[in-house]
């Protein structure tokens, strides 16, 4: 690895973390830790505003950030491909977005990047989403990041159809489905619906996060069935 892209290496590991040891960079860029005391050194020179010291760890300053991002062939060639695999799995807003965000990536990469990335030959011509489920994808996405309950009409594998009001907590994408995973007001417990099997959807009242019934709380309940029953 070249010494610069070490040293954005290093910058990029210290932001994404509270605190971060000397230890954990050396382990990380496969360097002695000698080496990433001269370069965060290096960093502190060049006005990066690194506090901390050896032996405790470092941080970074509130409010700093880089110029734009360069990226590597593979680099870019591997937002592509994401963003070719996402766009048809996604609903309609959330995947020009993701378009627009890969464009403006595209547009500051220096040309042999950028043209690496736009012939990547990979590409996930599956169907797209059907208009509903990709609109209540939206709703649901938009309502779980505003903490707002959902009313739903709800329509299950076996026939059955039921009015449910849930907070929302995740979506989750399972290869050909997509599902909500949600706090059910009806069950009093945590339930999983199919997205393509809501018949109707409206936003409701906000709430707030409350014990036993977040995301947190699920992922705990499954973690736990999942180790009794192995």
């Amino acid at each position: 690895m070249r010494r610069a892209d070490r040293l954005f290496q290093i910058v990029q590991l210290i932001r994404g973390r509270r605190l971060t040891t000397a230890d954990y960079l050396a382990q990380r860029l496969e360097v002695s830790m000698r080496t990433v005391y001269r370069d965060i050194a290096a960093l502190a020179q060049q006005g990066v505003p690194i506090e901390g010291e050896a032996g405790v760890g470092y941080r970074m300053r509130a409010g700093f950030d880089l110029p734009p991002l360069m990226f590597s062939k593979q680099e870019a060639q591997a937002l592509v491909a994401t963003v070719r695999m996402a766009e048809s799995r996604l609903d309609a807003a959330l995947a020009r977005q993701a378009e627009n965000a890969l464009s403006k990536i595209l547009a500051v990469l220096p040309l042999d990047a950028r043209a690496a990335a736009e012939s990547l030959a990979l590409y996930a011509p599956l169907p797209a989403l059907d208009p509903q489920t990709g609109a209540h994808l939206a709703t649901l996405r938009e309502s779980t990041e505003a903490r707002r309950k959902l009313k739903m009409g709800y329509l299950d594998l076996g026939g059955v159809k039921s009015e449910r009001l849930v907070r929302p907590l995740a979506c989750l994408f399972w290869g050909p489905v997509w599902t909500l995973a949600a706090w059910c007001e009806l069950r009093n417990d945590f339930r999983s619906f199919r997205v393509d099997r809501i018949e109707t959807l409206e936003a409701m009242e906000s709430f707030r996060d409350e014990p036993g019934k977040t995301l947190a709380d699920m992922n705990r309940r499954r973690e736990g069935q999942e180790q009794g029953g192995a």
